[in-house]
């Protein structure tokens, strides 16, 4: 399965992995050679990582709940202890579950999606960089969305927390920039994943009135953000951090 590239033998982290982005930003750096460790707070990860190991990759998964602190930690001590070394990070772990104006949200709701989409992400690039400082440099790309890049209606917490992303990864770029280390993020619109699948059901004249939201007149395919994401963590990026790129057919140029 694994060409020979740049990414060969990196050790390379995805959160978030199960399915969606995650599993073809997987895919896409193990056809690359990476070692990869996936990470996700479903078990089902585990199928995915035996998929890839069965094709000739090498792949193992651990399952975190990235809100979580402990779980961070172990995550990580289990990637320090076994490897010693990380070069690469995609934190895609995230959640989407408000259908609500701002004034009608709830508390529960803001926790769950604040905790997930942002301290999730902080408390993963923590411990990446910490890995990244000990061992010479190395690549952060972070799952944004353009909902960070403008406004959302009705999923304005969602919006908030994506917004929130956008500025970890600018702060961080800056902070770490002469330290050889690298971060970005990746904008997505609306992606055809099992999410947005779920969200169609019951009706069926949604999935046209979204594809034409997006100037090209179709949603994206998981495959195409995977390719930006290896973009923003291959050497052709080596001048590129801080930077929010939008994988959205259009959408923000409107």
């Amino acid at each position: 399965m694994a060409n020979h590239s740049q990414f060969d033998k990196k050790i390379t982290l995805v959160t978030g992995a199960a399915a969606g982005i995650g599993a073809a930003v997987a895919r896409a750096f193990a056809e690359q050679g990476a070692h990869l460790v996936l990470s996700d707070i479903n078990p089902e990860g585990k199928r995915l990582a035996q998929e890839l190991n069965d094709e000739g990759a090498s792949v193992e998964f651990i399952q975190c709940d990235v809100a979580d602190a402990k779980s961070v930690g172990e995550l990580f001590q289990t990637i320090k202890d076994k490897h010693g070394c990380l070069h690469i990070a995609f934190n895609n772990a995230g959640i989407d579950i408000e259908s609500s104006k701002l004034a009608d949200g709830t508390e529960d709701v803001f926790d769950n999606i604040m905790n997930v989409n942002v301290k999730g992400v902080w408390l993963c690039m923590q411990q990446e960089i910490k890995m990244m400082l000990a061992s010479g440099g190395g690549a952060i790309v972070n799952t944004a969305s353009i909902a960070g890049l403008g406004a959302a209606p009705t999923m304005s917490i969602y919006s908030a927390s994506k917004h929130a992303v956008v500025g970890l990864t600018k702060s961080a770029a800056i902070e770490y920039a002469k330290k050889g280390i690298r971060v970005n993020a990746v904008c997505p619109a609306v992606i055809d994943t099992d999410m947005y699948r779920r969200a169609l059901e019951g009706d069926p004249n949604k999935e046209l009135a979204i594809s034409k939201m997006h100037p090209v007149g179709r949603i994206g395919r998981p495959e195409e953000v995977a390719a930006a994401v290896l973009y923003l963590c291959s050497d052709a990026a080596g001048f590129t951090t801080g930077a929010s790129l939008p994988v959205d057919g259009g959408s923000t140029a409107i």
